[in-house]
């Protein structure tokens, strides 16, 4: 099924990533959730896939969702945090075409009302690559549920149709 085309309303079609060197589809908590949480706001699900760490794969498999004229939007979760190993933050940003600033702005300022200043550790991140809205969350479920329900449910409709030259940008 392709993606929403010039003047239809359907729902965003949305693959999702879970970027992890040490998850398996039997222990995934983070893509499931997600899949989940967008489905539940309206979403069409594309594929989903599980990525290990680092820049390339990240990267690679980004750069293919991308392409792919089936999907609106590519949404990740994982490696968005400090340690040596969360490159996701890196792999996203070095493709972004248009950064979306204020996406991790407002992620990180409704999870300060849950994490406090630990809020400030998330490189959550949002841009478009060739059109497409791209999205990095953590892999926290509180995470995803909040960035799904508080941020994309309201606005990744009217993001995609306007990345993709279709919307009103007002």
């Amino acid at each position: 099924m392709p993606a929403s085309p010039p003047g239809d309303s359907s729902p965003p079609r949305v693959a999702t990533l879970t970027i992890s060197d040490t998850r398996t589809a039997d222990d995934d908590r983070g893509g499931p959730e997600l899949r989940r949480l967008l489905a539940a706001a309206g979403f069409r699900l594309g594929t989903h896939a599980i990525v290990p760490d680092g820049v390339e794969p990240v990267r690679d498999a980004v750069r293919g969702l991308c392409g792919d004229p089936t999907i609106d939007a590519v949404v990740t979760t994982g490696g968005t945090g400090i340690s040596p190993r969360d490159r996701t933050y890196e792999a996203i940003d070095g493709l972004l075409d248009r950064r979306l600033d204020g996406f991790g702005e407002a992620f990180r300022r409704l999870s300060w009302d849950d994490v406090g200043p630990r809020a400030i550790l998330s490189r959550a991140l949002a841009g478009t690559v060739a059109g497409k809205i791209v999205v990095a969350l953590p892999g926290s479920p509180r995470a995803l549920a909040l960035a799904v329900e508080r941020i994309l449910a309201p606005l990744l409709p009217h993001a995609v149709a306007v990345a993709a030259g279709r919307g009103d940008h007002r």
